[in-house]
This record gives structure tokens, sequence and C-alpha cells, in this order.
């Protein structure tokens, strides 16, 4: 009895070919590197930004504002947290409007109405940063008649809204129709099942994308050279002109100076950790139910 369940043969069991086994391990070789190939860059970038970044972080770095032309020392303190203050601008502004417009789409959608959104949503997500920088230029420095945090709030969150949406309108699309006819069944309106049912289902699949969102605005210069400006002080107030991360190690990096230069290595360090570790510890909460109400 043993042997006739250790030989596939007598078992009537087909043997696998030569022939299929070596592609199957072809294949697995080739799909193993392919994912090798797409991580070597991250970690290329990553520890390059280490090797000539990690020796200019220090406190003073974390915790003060930058010296004048010829002075050491100094930091990009009011920078982090004019990036912070930006962010926050743009994901209030961004969030809802991107995930109301793909509840529309996925919900609402399947019409004249909801085609024309969908276009302009790809079409604005192709738009160069520069480009909407310019509009948000236009839109709110000119009638503020001063640059501000909250002109490049306004410019992060009109390039957040597309892809928040997109990916909203796929992950509502993914949850059963089941479910809707479940809840229509026991009386619950429309509207209070595509929010209390069908968002709540696909929480943790709007979650990344809106993390998707904020990691591709986090370390944009373009638009925010048109908007929040710079500011070597700290600043609070949404409606002055505001130091980023993005801006300071764009002024660092052009400029002659070497420490500069280095302070700007540490920069993009500090912004590509505050990028990861805010995705990661998103990531973390959806994954233990603390974000999808698990």
């Amino acid at each position: 009895m043993a042997n006739a369940n250790s030989n596939p043969a007598a078992a009537g069991v087909t043997p696998i070919g030569l022939r299929r086994r070596i592609t199957d391990h072809v294949m697995t070789g080739l799909a193993v590197l392919t994912v090798i190939l797409v991580l070597l860059p991250l970690i290329a970038i990553f520890g390059y930004l280490v090797y000539k970044g990690i020796g200019s972080i220090n406190l003073a770095f974390l915790t003060q504002t930058p010296k004048p032309v010829g002075e050491a020392g100094g930091g990009m303190a009011n920078a982090i947290v004019g990036s912070m203050l930006i962010l926050a601008i743009a994901s209030l502004l961004g969030v809802p409007l991107g995930i109301g417009a793909g509840i529309f789409l996925s919900e609402y959608g399947r019409n004249r109405y909801g085609d024309i959104v969908r276009f302009v949503s790809d079409v604005l997500n192709g738009v160069p940063s520069i480009v909407i920088g310019i509009v948000a230029y236009g839109l709110v420095v000119m009638r503020q008649k001063h640059f501000s945090a909250l002109a490049g709030g306004v410019a992060l969150a009109i390039m957040m809204v597309p892809t928040i949406a997109r990916t909203t309108e796929q992950m509502l699309l993914l949850v059963p129709q089941a479910i809707r006819e479940a809840a229509y069944g026991l009386g619950v309106s429309r509207w209070r099942t595509t929010l209390s049912i069908t968002l709540r289902t696909a929480t943790s699949g709007v979650i990344t994308g809106v993390m998707l969102a904020f990691a591709r605005v986090a370390g944009e210069t373009a638009p925010l050279l048109f908007t929040a400006f710079g500011n070597q002080f700290w600043n609070l107030k949404p409606n002055q002109p505001t130091a980023a991360l993005s801006l300071q190690i764009f002024t660092y990096a052009i400029s002659p100076f070497d420490e500069w230069h280095r302070q700007a290595w540490a920069g993009a360090l500090v912004l590509i950790i505050l990028i990861v570790g805010a995705v990661a510890a998103v990531r973390i909460a959806v994954r233990h139910g603390t974000l999808a109400g698990a």
C-alpha cells in the first residue's frame, strides 16, 4: 500500500513531465528576478541617501532653522514642520473630494456624467505638477496677493484628487453586489448602504489609495515654488509663506556651498524616512483593523 502511494503511476496520477518542471522553475526564477529588479533601485536610492546624508543628521538639524550663508550648522526644523502643515492642508482638502468623487463614479456614475468625470480625472492625473502649481498660483496666490501654505496645500490637493478618486472607484467596484442587495432587502437606503456598508467594506483599499496619493505629493517641489514659496523662519500660519523640506532641499542642492549640499542630502533622507514612516504606520493600522473598523 505504501509503495502504491509513493508511485504516482501506480496510484493513477500522471507524473509531471520534465518539460513542465523546467518551465515551472524558469518562470519562478523570472518572477523572483523581476522582484529583485524592482527592489534594487529603491534599495540603491535609500542606501545612497543614508551614505550621503546620515552624517549631517543631528539634534541641531532637527530642531534649528537654517543658518545664514557662511555660518556652519543650522537645520531644517521649520521645513519639516512646514511640510507637515502643507500636507495636512492638502489631505483635508483632497481626501474628502477624492473619496467623494470615487463614490460617485462607482455607485452613481454609470452614465454620461460619470464618463466625463473619469476622463477629467485621467487627464488631471497626467498633468505636470508645475502646471498645477501655476494654476494654484492663479487661483489662490494672486487672490491673496501673497504666497502661503494654503496655496501649497491647494496645489497638492489637486494632485491628490484624481489618484484617490480612481482608486476608490476600483475598490468599491470590488465589493460584491450581493452585499448591497442584502442591505436594500433590509430597507436600508442607498446612500446609507454606500457609506455604512460598501465604503466600510472597501476601507483598506481606499486608505491604500489615499496613501499612494499622499506619497506622490509629499516630495513635490515645483508646485510649491509657485505657492508656498519657502521661508527661512518658523511659520504655523496657513496664510503666510511657509518652508517645506522639498523646497529647502532644492535651494540647498543648487547652491555653491558644500555645507548646504550636505544638508540637502540629510533633508532628502529625512523626507524619505517621513514618507515611508507615514505609509508604513497607516498600513499597520489598517492591518490591525484600527482604521478598517475590523
